[in-house]
């Protein structure tokens, strides 16, 4: 080789290590401009009943379960299956742009007969959460194991809904928290045990009862094996949802199941948060004093727009100091079990952004439930009404 052949392949080598070094440094700042875009996301819907009139409150009647499910179909819509979701969840992806997450709580004979027709005719997977209990008691109106058997040979997903489907955030009296805790962990195992026997597999998922939790329960269902826990917190998952803190939008009742609630639910995305203030933890005081958390990308979402709701005390603009943004509070607590909301504007597509969660005041507070209704009628007001930019 000539000298003149050696120095241009050296200088060629020179040029190729300024390269690499420069993609070095580009890389990670495409991947942080990446995570600041603005993400895709996927709704988890919750459905109990199926054209059962004379259980209004939990009901879809069957007409408005059609449209909804032609619905999706017409405008694109993809619906996966649970398992997908949550692998997608486990390893950090991307979640498929405009996808629906179905699922069925309790286990009701009508998801047999009126729901499983419906969307055998779509082709749409599902996830049945069933009350084990209520299945091995053989109550008139849940699944047989031979329905249950059924449905699972034919694709359908079939996971926990405890086994004596219990209030988790009541701890009975007397108990101090390690039995607390094993009274949990027992009635979660029972219902895996008792599926693997019935079914030939356990559970991989749970969906926790009447949708009630503190830190408690949460870390209960990860210790008993689940690769996913499933609230009823209204919301979208992101890929930066937890798999064990996932959100689910009640398709139910009158005004939760037409369709201009049902087309909003699927219009909202999540607002990736950390730091929650407070969190779900098994009691808070009567007066908690800030409400808020740090949001991950505040640079994706319109200025003045951040809001933060809380059950009994309504929406307030939030205040901000560096990413985190709050309310400070000097109300009592109204309910036991409240929600606290914390929602903003996306720039680019106008969408709400939302992230929820349970907290649970004290026991004596007035009122064991949450009063959802109004929650979900908050929530949903505010995809039409945030505050003014400043």
């Amino acid at each position: 080789m000539s000298n003149i052949q050696r120095a241009i392949q050296g200088r060629c080598l020179a040029l190729l290590l300024i390269v690499c070094s420069q993609l070095l440094v580009l890389v990670p700042c495409l991947a942080s401009a990446a995570g600041a875009s603005e993400a895709s996301g996927t709704t988890v819907l919750i459905y109990h009943r199926f054209g059962e009139d004379e259980y209004p409150t939990t009901n879809v009647s069957l007409d408005k379960f059609k449209e909804q499910m032609a619905w999706l179909q017409e405008n694109g819509y993809r619906v996966i299956p649970l398992s997908e979701l949550v692998e997608r969840l486990h390893k950090g992806r991307e979640l498929p742009e405009n996808s629906v997450v179905i699922t069925i709580d309790d286990g009701y004979r009508s998801t047999y007969t009126e729901a499983w027709p419906v969307l055998k005719e779509y082709g749409y997977p599902f996830t049945v959460f069933i009350y084990v209990g209520a299945v091995e008691k053989g109550y008139s109106n849940i699944l047989t194991w031979e329905e249950i058997r059924e449905m699972k040979e034919s694709g359908v997903a079939i996971q926990s809904h405890s086994w004596g489907h219990p209030h988790l955030i009541d701890r009975p009296e007397g108990m101090d928290e390690r039995e607390y805790r094993t009274w949990i962990h027992n009635d979660l195992k029972k219902a895996a045990e008792t599926m693997e026997a019935r079914l030939g597999e356990k559970p991989e998922h749970l969906a926790i009862p009447y949708g009630e939790y503190n830190s408690i329960v949460l870390e209960e269902g990860r210790s008993c094996g689940y690769q996913a826990v499933l609230t009823q917190d209204p919301g979208s998952a992101s890929r930066e949802t937890s798999p064990y803190f996932i959100p689910r939008d009640a398709i139910l009742g009158d005004e939760w199941s037409t369709l201009e609630h049902f087309r909003k639910v699927l219009q909202r995305v999540d607002l990736p948060v950390r730091n929650r203030i407070p969190q779900p933890e098994p009691e808070q005081p009567a007066i908690v004093s800030r409400f808020g958390a740090e949001l991950l990308y505040p640079e994706r979402y319109v200025s003045g727009t951040v809001g933060v709701y809380v059950t009994g005390l309504g929406w307030r603009q939030a205040e901000r100091e560096g990413n985190l943004f709050y309310i400070d509070n000097e109300k009592p607590l109204q309910k036991r079990i409240s929600r606290v909301t914390v929602s903003a504007r996306e720039k680019e597509s106008g969408r709400t952004a939302q992230r929820t969660w349970m907290v649970l005041g004290p026991k004596e507070a007035p009122g064991q439930e949450t009063e959802n209704a109004e929650d979900n009628r908050q929530i949903n007001n505010r995809q039409e009404a945030h505050p003014r930019e400043r």
